[in-house]
């Protein structure tokens, strides 16, 4: 069996099991007049009934670039399974050293295609990655890369937190990334993705201004929050590496015409009004060589088009917020 059959495979397998189970744990049967709940978090707006805006400069397609820098727990099996065999074995060395090319090679072979391009990224910064790499800081510095929070370790994340226990975990992130890169991050992606209830509200009292864990929209919008202000940045969860390359097994043309075919719909459809579109990136996939040379001609083929903007997360959110001031 190929690596694409045995994705195949498992992807029919899960959904017959949940044909099968009708109810799992944490689901409870639908019962007359239960109201659904909402998250409460946002409004229900709907993107047809927005007033039509334009980013600065007469740009109309804001895309920022985010690599996911990561560290792992080499005694833990925890965050780092991709490839099979997966499961709890430590150490998972196949997974683990799969995951460590990423920073060793990977990562700066993305850095160089983006250099040639001229174009910084946003990096998802487990602050663990400050301690066991500085040097990797460094060079990410030099290259004027935006840093946002991404927890401590991708071994571990925000998930059954208490609150305190969570903020003190946004906390210690921020605070070292902070101390290494001389600049507190105004952005935050959970590791995994994975939030609390409470995680908004933490991360609004921690001065963070924007988080890309919310993908459910092609705009910023603002989010509801106890304190302090936060708004929600389209990741594109659509175009992760991890679910194209390793989950679907895309080849690098497939993975090319992903990259083209979301941009070119975005791009007309801004015609009307601002979209953003994010290029999720982990060093371990998209640095691979088979790959990255794909990843540089989609992003070439952008920028020969007219009303892009190529810029970071907090950018977006400073040209979101100014042009929605009122």
């Amino acid at each position: 069996m190929n690596r694409r059959e045995f994705v195949n495979e498992s992807v029919w397998l899960a959904a017959g099991a949940a044909v099968v189970c009708s109810v799992g744990p944490g689901l409870s049967a639908q019962t007359k007049g239960t109201p659904v709940r909402r998250p409460d978090r946002y409004s229900d707006s709907l993107i047809f009934e927005r007033k039509a805006f334009a980013w600065p400069g007469g740009k109309t397609l804001a895309i920022w670039i985010i690599p996911n820098v990561e560290v792992w727990d080499f005694h833990s099996a925890a965050g780092v399974a991709i490839s099979p065999p997966a499961g709890n074995v430590v150490p998972d060395i196949i997974n683990y050293a799969w995951r460590e090319y990423g920073m060793r090679v990977g990562l700066w072979r993305i850095a160089d295609a983006l250099d040639s391009l001229g174009l910084r990224a946003t990096v998802a910064l487990n602050s663990g990655v400050c301690q066991a790499f500085p040097q990797a800081i460094e060079q990410m510095k030099k290259r004027r890369w935006e840093f946002m929070g991404h927890g401590i370790t991708n071994s571990a994340t925000l998930a059954n937190l208490s609150l305190e226990e969570e903020r003190q975990t946004i906390r210690e992130a921020l605070h070292t990334i902070e101390q290494a890169t001389g600049e507190r991050p105004r952005g935050w992606l959970g590791p995994g993705l994975v939030e609390t209830f409470n995680t908004p509200d933490v991360l609004a009292e921690e001065g963070v201004q924007y988080v890309g864990d919310w993908n459910n929209d092609d705009q910023p919008y603002l989010m509801k929050v106890k304190s302090g202000k936060l708004f929600s940045l389209p990741y594109c969860m659509e175009l992760n590496d991890i679910n194209l390359l390793s989950r679907h097994a895309y080849t690098g043309e497939q993975y090319l015409q992903a990259l083209t075919d979301q941009f070119e719909t975005l791009h007309a459809e801004s015609e009307r009004t601002a979209k953003v579109m994010g290029i999720p990136l982990h060093p371990f996939l998209a640095g691979q060589p088979l790959y990255t040379r794909y990843l540089q001609q989609a992003l070439a083929h952008m920028q020969t088009r007219e009303r892009v903007w190529f810029t970071t997360g907090s950018e977006i959110i400073k040209a979101y917020e100014q042009l929605h001031a009122s």
